[in-house]
Parts: structure tokens; sequence; C-alpha cells
């Protein structure tokens, strides 16, 4: 059994662990060329290529504020597609619960003076703290994103197979969310 964590971007994060949390996979994905779809379809088909039959997977959920908001909306449904193609589950993970999950909520400074991290700094911070947390380090961003939604992977399976959490608060919090997601809110009718 593998714990899968997948970080959907025009570079996309994959990470694989065994069941002792070992690394067994840490690629950024690309994809063939520059140009567009190609370049998506076979960066989808190479993720597809590393994914097997018993995984637990883990995607990042889609972000509403990225720049590149449509054409990493495209990869991510591209890749959830391809795992319902092949009738394997996933479980989504919301952006800002990945960064919980290694304690970084995207606020620097003491109460009353805090400062909202940017975008650098905020991949900064979730880099150190998974170093802290895990003693992993990868120069890209998306692997490390990657590594914890594989961690999120591990601790759900692990949840769901003893039916409890042993976990940090910050990190029980996301696992429980992911079980007992929180409602949406119904638009009014006009």
């Amino acid at each position: 059994m593998r714990f899968v964590g997948i970080d959907p971007s025009t570079k996309t994060g994959f990470v694989a662990l065994d069941e002792h949390g070992e690394v067994l996979v840490q690629k950024e994905l690309t994809g063939v060329g520059s140009v567009d779809p190609k370049r998506m379809r076979t960066m989808i088909v190479e993720i597809m290529s590393h994914i097997k039959e018993d995984d637990v997977i883990a995607i990042e959920g889609f972000g509403f504020a990225s720049q590149q908001a449509v054409q990493n909306g495209g990869i991510g449904w591209g890749i959830r597609m391809a795992l319902d193609g092949r009738k394997l589950n996933y479980i989504e993970v919301a952006p800002n619960a990945l960064k919980k999950y290694v304690n970084v909520s995207g606020w620097m400074g003491e109460k009353g003076k805090k400062q909202r991290l940017t975008g650098p700094q905020k991949k900064k911070a979730v880099m150190n703290a998974v170093l802290d947390h895990f003693g992993f380090k990868h120069k890209s961003d998306n692997v490390t994103d990657a590594y914890i939604l594989a961690q999120i992977a591990m601790s759900y399976f692990v949840a769901l197979e003893t039916e409890s959490i042993s976990l940090p608060i910050y990190q029980a919090q996301v696992i429980d969310t992911i079980f007992n997601p929180p409602e949406k809110k119904k638009k009014a009718a006009k």
C-alpha cells in the first residue's frame, strides 16, 4: 500500500510514501513541450503512469486566487477525470487545510501586529514547516505540497482503519474536516 499526494499545477508535484512514511517517489511533472493541450495531456498521462491500484490518494483542491486558475483548473480536472476513468477514489484537500496540516496559517507576527504572508513567503513558511515536522526537504514547493498531501492520505487511512485520530490538534482538525466536510451554503433563489 502506498500513500500518494498530487499537487496539480503547471508543474505538478507527485509524492508516493510507503506504509512507514518513507518516500518512494518524489517528482515534479511538467509534460512534454510547452504547448497546450499536448503538454497538459502528457503530464496527466505521466501522473497516471505513477498511480497504482491500491494507492490512497490525496489531491489538492482548487485554489480560487491563482493567477493561472483556468489552466490549473484544466490540469486538476484532467487528473480527476483520469482517476475516475480508472475507478480510483481520492480525497480532496483544500489549499488552506494543506497549510494548516503543518501549522502554517498564512500570517506572521504577534497578535495585533500580524501581517499576511505573500506567495513566496507562504511557500517558504510551508517548506520550513515540512522540514520541521517531517524532516523532508525538496527544492520544489509543488513536491513539498505533494509530500504534505501524501502525509494527509496516510493519516486519513489510519483514522479510517482505527476509527481514531492521534495527531496534533491542527492535523486532527484537517483529517476531521475530510471525514465531515462543512455543508456548502446554498445560494438564495431570486
